[in-house]
């Protein structure tokens, strides 16, 4: 698993994961949404459109990030899991959860208004 990382605006960061987010990779995973608070991220945007596979120790970083980014007052948004995704995100209903967009876009405008 690869991640990149952009920042649209200042107070938002967009994490890009690609490949495949398991017991192999997920600690990599949780490491990198660590870190961003230090570095002035309210807002955390992650894409999923690259994210072939999620067990879960991948939803397990991804359960870490939100409340992290809860506690700092911001918000955890997901776009565009792929139907291997979206199932294990269904199946633990976690997509009761999060909230998901299928566009970058769409999820920049939710993050940027109130409330979360």
């Amino acid at each position: 698993m690869n991640v990149k990382i952009e920042y649209p605006q200042p107070h938002i960061a967009v994490v890009r994961p690609k490949g495949r987010i398991d017991a192999a990779t997920s600690a990599k995973f949780r490491d990198t949404l660590r870190r961003l608070p230090s570095q002035g991220v309210e807002h955390v945007i992650i894409d999923l459109r690259d994210v072939s596979f999620m067990d879960s120790s991948g939803l397990s970083a991804l359960v870490a990030g939100l409340k992290l980014i809860r506690r700092k007052g911001g918000a955890l948004v997901l776009v565009g899991p792929q139907p291997p995704v979206r199932m294990a995100l269904q199946l633990t209903m976690l997509d009761r959860v999060f909230r998901i967009y299928n566009s970058l876009r769409d999820a920049v405008a939710a993050v940027n208004s109130r409330p979360y």
